[in-house]
């Protein structure tokens, strides 16, 4: 293990330490390049074959959770019954997925082409970073937008195309395994978090934190580009100020719609607007110290 744990760190090195850092919950390897230290992240991901999908996350020193599909995997094919999980080491969880074939999803929305009219916030360069970014905002020297970014930009009613890639965490728990979240208007959090296998709450990857659970959890494994497209219609006040109806969003999350026409009550604690108002807000993408990243940000004003 002592041996492991020093060629781990040399090969973190050797891809930058930027890349791979380690903290009170272990490694995280912010790309996928780094995450190759580690072995146990070329058996997670996802397997398939007839009628049946896996989901094997990796639990960091070797250990494993296998979730069992029938039907297929989330999203192709699973029928909604009952799951099957193991864990432990991969000799006790290897069985099942023998004679499953290991596949890598790619959303069908990925690297979508702008819109006719899209206001294009994000697309690698140091113009629209410049242009429609804080002044607080940092991008990586590969041109990716890093959390704790706030746009210029203010919004009401709009369709919106977002890509993000969670950390690998293998060690870390529930809310420190790769949090950050999209806020609407600065008011309203689409929940970003590597929930890979999970059960899909709201506070997991596609929850709006604290009013709703996706459908489905759709969420694909760590440093895997996903996207989220979403359709959102302000709040409406009265001349009075009063609210007379609530925002609502349809979200798709890898090509999957999870909230239909959700109306959403209230704001979400932790963004940039404390409020609900008629008062357009940004996009605002929650730093909590885990390194997220984003690109291909473009957005229709409707």
């Amino acid at each position: 293990m002592f041996l492991r744990s020093i060629l781990a760190w040399l090969s973190c090195l050797l891809v930058g330490v930027a890349a791979c850092a380690a903290d009170k919950h272990g490694t995280t390897y912010a790309t996928p390049q780094a995450a190759q230290a580690d072995p146990d992240f070329a058996i997670q991901g996802e397997y398939t074959g007839d009628n049946v999908g896996v989901q094997v996350i990796a639990l960091g020193k070797h250990q494993f959770r296998a979730v069992k599909f029938h039907g297929g995997l989330p999203g192709a094919g699973w029928d909604g019954s009952e799951k099957t999980i193991a864990e432990g080491t991969w000799d006790d969880v290897k069985a099942n997925v023998e004679g499953l074939k290991r596949i890598e999803r790619r959303s069908p929305t990925l690297e979508a082409k702008p819109a006719e009219g899209a206001i294009v916030l994000f697309d690698g360069t140091q113009p629209t970073f410049e242009q429609h970014w804080s002044k607080n905002s940092k991008m990586t020297d590969d041109g990716l937008l890093q959390q704790g970014a706030t746009s210029t930009d203010t919004f009401n009613d709009f369709s919106l195309h977002f890509e993000f890639r969670l950390p690998y965490l293998p060690e870390a728990r529930g809310q420190g395994r790769g949090n950050s979240g999209l806020y609407l208007q600065g008011r309203y959090e689409v929940q970003l978090l590597d929930s890979f296998g999970l059960k899909g709450a709201d506070n997991e990857c596609g929850g709006i934190y604290q009013a709703a659970a996706p459908s489905i959890n759709m969420c694909l494994p760590p440093l895997v580009w996903q996207t989220y497209d979403i359709d959102f219609t302000a709040a409406k006040f009265d001349d009075a100020g009063k609210k007379i109806s609530n925002a609502i969003a349809t979200v798709k999350h890898n090509g999957v719609v999870i909230h239909d026409k959700l109306e959403i009550p209230r704001g979400t604690p932790g963004g940039t607007i404390n409020s609900e108002s008629a008062t357009p807000g940004p996009f605002f993408l929650q730093n909590h110290g885990n390194p997220v990243v984003y690109r291909n940000i473009w957005v229709v004003k409707r």
